[in-house]
């Protein structure tokens, strides 16, 4: 359910943080829970541009299969009615959640967050 395509990333390279030079790199910040930040801390990454795919299934077919696909067909997938998809941000599974109908069009609602190990 993805619209983007490679050229929306040909201008970026992926670096991993730790390899990052230069101000503002140091490392991690100390959060003070008694701290009142709000979404306005954030300004500097609203303009950064992320890939969101919400994962309704998968299903394997031949090539010959594929062509023969018309308006209409249906594709069976791995997954059953009812049961969470997958919502990844740039290729990393980050949530789960379920397909809803909102004024006439498909959304997608979390009800998982998955913790990352790193």
């Amino acid at each position: 359910m993805s619209d983007t395509t490679d050229d929306d990333t040909a201008d970026t390279k992926d670096v991993p943080l730790d390899q990052l030079e230069g101000p503002g790199t140091e490392g991690p910040e100390e959060i003070d829970p008694n701290s009142t930040k709000d979404a306005s801390d954030l300004e500097a990454v609203f303009d950064v541009p992320v890939r969101v795919s919400a994962i309704l299934g998968r299903s394997g077919m031949q090539v010959s299969e594929l062509l023969k696909l018309a308006p209409g067909t249906v594709v069976e997938l791995d997954r059953r009615v009812g049961e969470a998809i997958d919502i990844f941000v740039n290729d990393r599974l980050v949530a789960r959640g379920e397909v809803v109908l909102v004024e006439d069009k498909l959304g997608v609602t979390m009800t998982e967050i998955i913790k990352s190990d790193k």
